[in-house]
């Protein structure tokens, strides 16, 4: 189970540090390129390099407790990705495009297991030290 939680742990790690370095370096292509992000326009600069500070701060939380991978800092971490992957799953299937149903279901199906993953993750925590 340690090795399930740690590698939870470095996805979302790598994910968000990905995003967030997008988000802070060139936030406009972004909204630009990544399929259903402009379906709620319009872009805003400053929401999305905020966005991505955030991405890298958890990012380098979910790194530091796969590195370590204590429960004390694993829970944490993943509480926090949950603080936002939750909200985000709810927000995006009550905005879903009726015209684009292939986009649609993917993006259901992806941010479902995004908000999956770190809850059976935690799961796995019980028995970290």
């Amino acid at each position: 189970m340690r090795t399930y939680v740690r590698t939870v742990l470095w996805i979302l790690a790598v994910m968000e540090l990905v995003l967030g370095l997008w988000l802070t370096i060139v936030p406009k292509t972004f909204y630009d390129h990544v399929p259903t992000v402009n379906w709620t326009p319009p872009y805003s600069d400053h929401l999305f390099h905020d966005f991505g500070g955030a991405s890298l701060g958890l990012g380098i939380v979910l790194t530091a407790a796969a590195i370590r991978l204590d429960r004390f800092w694993t829970v944490i971490a993943l509480v926090a990705y949950l603080a936002y992957a939750g909200p985000h799953l709810v927000f995006h299937l009550g905005h879903l495009e009726g015209d684009e149903h292939a986009l649609s279901i993917g993006l259901a199906v992806i941010l479902t297991l995004m908000a999956v993953l770190p809850i059976t993750a935690l799961a796995g925590t019980r028995k970290l030290t």
